[in-house]
């Protein structure tokens, strides 16, 4: 099928103190978040002078998408919007029709299946397009890419890396920890032919990863950046209180890896690099966290893979790593919901 433009899809953030509130109601709309909760997250972004990391992250990636798709000779425009702040992707959107294009691709910055990585990046395409109006361009969403090589070997140079910062002496009592977003159970236990997936992939990852960087040493997936009310269950447990848990049972040392994520962006830099730092060090631990993919030339690679696999159904086999069934689309029946949290 032709296609004749790329469109990288992200979450967005916020660049100015002003924006923190407005761009913060967006993430949270419909979903009772109580409004103390709000406040002690416009904290969290104040740290930072009001500024979220991640869309010069993004202008970063799409920089380097650019750059590569030129030097391979792969001839489509590179255009970006975000899910919650500018630039949105309704605008962006509109741009494509401005332009003539009739068909894109959508590259999200999310690698995993259910509903709130993958299923409502779909939804927001659609009232995206819904906005633009008839003459709104066809968007197509590229494959998740939980265990193709260019995520996956990235993050396990990492956690190489961030090994080799630790006492080795230590090297029998130090552990990794994988960590993802928490999501309400219900949403984890989303319904449809592919529904479920979210921690299964997740899992499957810290395997291929924990598994190449260090197979004598033990692992565990845990959550972090939970926002909703607190009478509603998430997954878990938190990585704070696994912190406390690991130190309990004589776990001297950790190595923190963010597998959920594609860059460090503030649910990084706070949640893991600011308060599961300032846990460790109140328990006596050694602690490092990994870095995430960003602009690794081999993540890169993957997203002009992962467009080329979709330009030419017949070529070369996609690259996986991992041993759970994989698929090219997503129905329009899959990662619903079992409850609206």
């Amino acid at each position: 099928m032709a296609y004749d433009a790329v469109v990288l899809v992200s979450f967005g953030g916020p660049e100015r103190p002003e924006d923190v509130m407005p761009f913060l109601q967006n993430v949270t709309r419909g979903r009772g978040v109580p409004p103390e909760r709000l406040a002690e997250v416009v904290e969290h972004y104040q740290h930072f002078g009001g500024v979220s990391p991640i869309n010069q992250q993004c202008r970063d990636l799409l920089a380097a998408i650019r750059a590569d798709f030129a030097a391979h000779g792969l001839d489509l425009p590179v255009y970006w919007g975000n899910r919650n702040w500018h630039p949105m992707l309704a605008d962006t959107v509109a741009q494509l029709r401005d332009d003539g294009v009739r068909r894109a691709l959508a590259f999200v910055t999310s690698a995993y299946g259910g509903y709130s990585s993958c299923r409502q990046y779909q939804e927001d395409i659609a009232a995206a397009r819904a906005a633009v109006g008839p003459d709104a361009p066809v968007i197509d969403k590229l494959r998740q890419f939980w265990d193709h090589p260019g995520f996956v070997e990235p993050h396990t140079d990492a956690v190489r890396a961030a090994l080799a910062q630790l006492d080795p002496a230590r090297r029998a009592t130090t552990r990794l920890v994988f960590t993802a977003h928490s999501v309400p159970t219900s949403m984890a236990a989303t319904a449809g032919p592919h529904g479920g997936r979210y921690e299964a992939q997740l899992r499957e990852t810290a395997r291929l990863v924990a598994t190449a960087a260090a197979p004598d040493l033990p692992y565990d997936l845990v959550w972090q950046s939970r926002s909703g009310p607190p009478q509603v269950p998430w997954l878990e447990p938190d990585v704070n209180d696994h912190l406390g848990k690991l130190a309990g049972d004589g776990v001297t040392s950790v190595v923190v890896s963010p597998i959920g994520f594609v860059s460090d962006h503030l649910e990084v830099v706070w949640d893991l690099d600011t308060e599961a730092l300032a846990t460790a060090r109140q328990l006596g631990l050694d602690f490092v966290r990994a870095a995430s993919p960003g602009t690794d030339p081999r993540f890169v690679t993957m997203v002009r893979e992962l467009v080329t696999e979709r330009l030419d159904p017949a070529g070369p086999a996609p690259r996986r790593l991992g041993e759970l069934p994989g698929w090219d689309t997503c129905p329009t029946t899959c990662c619903v919901p079992a409850r609206r949290p």
